[in-house]
């Protein structure tokens, strides 16, 4: 893959439209403030990202995940444009100094696909076409296989591609016209649900393959698989730079998260912090957490520092393999080369994360109110789509907003426009309407 390809300025569904602006922000930088804006953007605020939300103590939801990430991106991108440049004068007059807006704009989107309640979102929509009333409707797919999988294995990665991309294509209806490079910078995962054969997540829909082929063929990004084939590529390169970022950040932020809620005292916690660090390191970082007496001071300290230190292992791991990354060969996370120390403790707290903080009972809890939720609606707005006729389906599909495609013609396009309008909804808001629909609650008269 070449640089001066990659990194392109081209708009998804404004091709061949050229527009005046009166400033001078570049169309990634564009990218980055459309997202911003958006109404989507804004709803991850009451997103849960791993904790209950809200409580007495703050922790991270969806959006201030994504902010930091989105600057921890953007770190990265300026470092790796540096270097590129260094090794590579002659790109000079290239865009290449922009990856670090193309990775910000893609890590605010990174998880704009995700449905309310974290992870078990996910697993519950999975879960009501492989294990509930869902099953029934597989044989409706079975000259699309691909379409069954898309439902079957829902992705909340393919999930954001969807947003970002589809809304434009065909009607024209609005959208966000976003970048080809931005774009192609939030599929982690390249290639057809089909491909993903339930054990690993997949990139973009059945209903977006074409637009994510479009972009590949107009990137340069190297396809795998055959011509008759499910489309499989290798990661567009700074995809890399973006797994990174939410790597770096979804364990340090859910570590102090976990220390403010007490779920690690704070001498575990600066422990587990401290073993990133060499022993020189850890002298100088025990002699300034010293004159800090508030311990979450002590540990946003120690946070930021680890921030910085794997930025920097994560930059030099991406330059030192530039050639296998644009080649396709380039194998595993960043974080799984960086150096030993840092690597190992970052692993040690992986472990941890898991038996501690992911399976918390306050996690739990979380995950099982959301997937009966998530699981009830599924199940009315399925069955309302599938019986458009009935006067309780007319109540219930006249909720739903117009930007939806409720009433499609074909069963594949009914249940996306469900799971749109469900994977779109706030945590606050599925409970809401699960309350009323239950009867739970009334509007207020």
């Amino acid at each position: 893959m070449d640089w001066e390809r990659l990194i392109s300025a081209k708009r998804l569904g404004m091709e061949g439209i050229e527009t005046a602006h009166k400033d001078d922000r570049s169309a990634f930088l564009r990218d980055y403030d459309r997202l911003i804006f958006s109404a989507p953007f804004r709803r991850l605020q009451n997103k849960t990202q791993v904790f209950p939300l809200p409580g007495s103590v703050f922790v991270h939801n969806r959006l201030t995940h994504s902010l930091e990430v989105a600057c921890v991106g953007r770190s990265l991108g300026n470092n790796v444009a540096r270097g590129i440049l260094l090794e590579h004068p002659e790109l000079a007059s290239s865009n290449i100094s922009e990856i670090g807006n193309i990775v910000s704009a893609a890590c605010l989107a990174h998880d704009m696909g995700n449905p309310p309640f974290g992870h078990s979102g996910e697993k519950a929509i999975s879960a009501y076409f492989t294990e509930g009333k869902g099953q029934s409707l597989k044989q409706q797919f079975s000259d699309r296989p691909g379409q069954w999988t898309d439902i079957i294995n829902f992705e909340g990665n393919a999930n954001a591609f969807r947003l970002l991309a589809h809304q434009f294509i065909g009607r024209r209806k609005g959208g966000f016209a976003m970048t080809y490079s931005t774009l192609a910078s939030i599929v982690k995962y390249p290639y057809a649900s089909i491909l993903a054969n339930g054990r690993h997540k997949f990139g973009f829909f059945d209903s977006e393959a074409p637009i994510y082929a479009k972009i590949a063929d107009e990137l340069g990004i190297l396809r795998i698989s055959g011509p008759d084939e499910p489309l499989k590529y290798v990661r567009y390169p700074l995809v890399w730079l973006v797994e990174a970022a939410d790597d770096i950040c979804y364990l340090l932020m859910d570590l102090e998260d976990a220390h403010k809620l007490k779920l690690l005292s704070t001498d575990n916690t600066v422990s587990l912090m401290m073993d990133f660090l060499e022993p020189t390191e850890q002298d100088h970082a025990r002699s300034i957490i010293g004159m800090v007496t508030d311990v979450n001071e002590q540990v946003s300290y120690l946070r930021s520092k680890l921030v910085g230190i794997l930025v920097e292992e994560c930059t030099q791991v991406f330059l030192e393999n530039e050639k296998a990354i644009l080649d396709g060969t380039f194998n595993g996370s960043l974080i799984k080369h960086i150096s030993p120390t840092p690597r190992e403790a970052y692993s040690r707290l992986a472990d941890l994360s898991i038996r501690k903080i992911y399976r918390s009972r306050d996690v739990l809890e979380v995950e099982l109110a959301g997937f009966r939720i998530i699981s009830t609606l599924l199940d009315l707005m399925v069955e309302a789509v599938l019986n458009p006729e009935r006067e309780y389906s007319k109540l219930l599909i006249g909720r739903v907003s117009s930007q939806y495609d409720i009433n499609a013609t074909d069963i594949y396009n009914r249940i996306q426009a469900v799971l749109d309008y469900i994977s779109g909804m706030t945590d606050v808001y599925a409970l809401d309407i699960y309350r009323k629909i239950n009867g739970n609650s009334l509007p207020a008269v």
